[in-house]
């Protein structure tokens, strides 16, 4: 997804990585990808490189939970709707993600996960849409007590049988899978799916202490959207909520965003999960970068009003975008821009057991007061 026009290196003010802040870095690029850092003291001036003196540069964002954007949806069996979705991610700084399915009858979810993995081999849909990595199972095993939108009359036991017949439809692309781990057979498959390489987030859940424990001991290593669709903290039974925030090692989604959750909440979360185990997610739904209006997520209509996505009574995932959290979790913490952009990059990947960053030249540009101005993806800057 390169071109002629591509430049040979980028030198920026700096560079956000995650052992910290590079000053007047020279990123030599070969076909979109990164073939050297160095700075550009210690190198001398190429023809074609794009300069950037006022600008800050980071990796670009990792989304590991959204749902659609620009009007669709990934459930919608169409791989023309993940290319929309890519899209509109890519121009707010997403450049990977996973396309989070919901909770709909069994052949819907195959024929999604068969559209989405004949999207993930084909690559990117454009030079401007982002790289869909891979596949976030959000459902069918989750809490009837904790569903969220998520249909009550769609919602399965945990089954090796069934995860089998899903991973078969998504063709190894499934890299993490949200589960309730108090339903009975959850635990066997929160070990199963862990044997074979896929990361299991807690969520949608009323487990009390001792089970939410349990499934963390079988192999679970994240929480979803934590606070919310789990049971709360009180002080003598610590609930899912409680054992998400003081688990040392576990990850833990949130979506900043001032709806799902408040800054209180939000300071919460990254003192208890400090700058190492905070995960910032969208929840995106199809909405996201659109009007006010009906949308779809998965086969259910929600209404969005003043950014507020609702369907039945209940939020049914957000308009959020990745540089508006990044931003917000700034403003509600007074963490600085390379932490924030940490929670966006780094630590999802880590959670999925992936490099820092992309080997592909995929850039978020930042001003003098840690406002996004851009992006560069796979070595070309996207028109703003």
């Amino acid at each position: 997804m390169t071109t002629n026009n591509s430049p040979r290196a980028v030198t920026a003010k700096a560079l956000i990585t995650p052992d910290g802040v590079i000053s007047q870095p020279l990123i030599l690029l070969n076909e979109g990808r990164i073939e050297s850092l160095t700075t550009t003291a210690a190198h001398t001036a190429l023809e074609g490189t794009l300069h950037l003196p006022e600008t800050t540069l980071s990796s670009g964002f990792l989304d590991v939970h959204v749902h659609g954007a620009g009007g669709r949806d990934v459930m919608e069996g169409a791989t023309d709707a993940i290319g929309t979705v890519a899209q509109v991610l890519a121009a707010h700084g997403t450049t990977r993600f996973l396309a989070t399915t919901v909770t709909a009858g069994v052949d819907e979810i195959l024929r999604a996960l068969d559209t989405i993995a004949t999207s993930i081999e084909a690559g990117p849909a454009s030079q401007l849409a982002a790289t869909p990595i891979g596949i976030h199972l959000e459902g069918p095993f989750l809490s009837h007590n904790k569903r969220g939108v998520h249909a009550p009359e769609k919602l399965q036991q945990p089954v090796i049988d069934l995860y089998d017949r899903f991973a078969e439809a998504a063709r190894g692309h499934i890299h993490l899978m949200t589960i309730a781990p108090e339903l009975p057979g959850a635990l066997e498959l929160i070990q199963y799916v862990s044997s074979k390489g896929v990361r299991v987030s807690l969520g949608h859940s009323d487990a009390v202490a001792t089970e939410a424990r349990a499934g963390i001991a079988a192999g679970a290593v994240s929480a979803t959207h934590t606070f919310n669709a789990m049971r709360g903290l009180t002080q003598r039974e610590p609930g899912m909520l409680g054992v998400v925030l003081d688990a040392d090692k576990l990850y833990a989604e949130l979506i900043c965003d001032g709806i799902h959750t408040t800054p209180e909440a939000v300071r919460l979360w990254l003192r208890m999960k400090g700058l190492e185990h905070a995960i910032l997610v969208t929840d995106g739904m199809a909405a996201t970068g659109m009007p006010d209006g009906d949308y779809l997520l998965g086969d259910m209509l929600a209404h969005v009003e003043n950014g507020v996505a609702m369907h039945d009574g209940a939020l049914a995932g957000s308009v959020l975008t990745m540089d508006r959290a990044v931003a917000n979790v700034q403003t509600f913490t007074g963490i600085d821009l390379p932490s924030a952009v940490r929670l966006a990059s780094r630590n999802p990947a880590a959670m999925l057991g992936l490099p820092s960053a992309s080997e592909w030249a995929d850039f978020n540009l930042f001003d003098d007061a840690g406002r996004r101005t851009g992006t560069i993806l796979r070595g070309q800057m996207l028109p703003t």
